[in-house]
């Protein structure tokens, strides 16, 4: 990676720590007062955030885990579908955040698979482009929401919130 680049998405993850900042934490999700699975404290639940680009993954973790989620990561859909198969997942993915385009097994069969295995896990929907259509007929499959790339700190808070509520 370029040091450019590295910049770039230092600067950004300043904007979002500073907007995370002013957000509050959702009143009252469904799931409050899970215990975290690695540190033993009180947390709002965990999401599983599948994305195979590590800096969107980090800023997502950032901003998540400042509200006070627990976040698990994979970098392709192959990596979510043996977390999710392992058997704890039931205990400790209370939420899946999915980008659509990844590798070895891409979002929509992670959906897929989901809707099969784990079918009262939410699901939202992570992708560059904005289509209302895409949206629709996912929505539609039960997704519960459809975030575009870069998310909004405010927005994607929300929708987890939503998600668990």
């Amino acid at each position: 990676m370029n040091t450019q680049y590295l910049s770039a998405v230092a600067l950004r993850e300043e904007k979002f720590m500073e907007t995370i900042e002013s957000v509050s934490i959702p009143k009252e999700p469904s799931r409050q007062n899970v215990t975290g699975m690695f540190s033993g404290e009180q947390t709002l639940g965990g999401i599983l955030v599948v994305d195979n680009d590590p800096a969107i993954r980090k800023l997502i973790r950032l901003i998540l885990e400042n509200v006070g989620y627990d976040i698990f990561e994979a970098e392709d859909g192959q990596d979510a579908i043996n977390l999710l198969s392992s058997g704890e997942s039931s205990e400790v993915v209370h939420t899946i955040i999915t980008d659509l385009n990844i590798p070895k097994v891409d979002g929509y069969e992670v959906i897929a698979y989901c809707k099969m295995e784990c079918p009262k896990i939410p699901l939202i929907a992570l992708t560059r482009i904005a289509d209302v259509p895409l949206a629709t007929s996912l929505m539609g499959q039960g997704i519960s929401d459809y975030l575009v790339k870069p998310v909004d700190a405010k927005k994607l808070i929300a929708s987890v919130g939503n998600a668990l509520a």
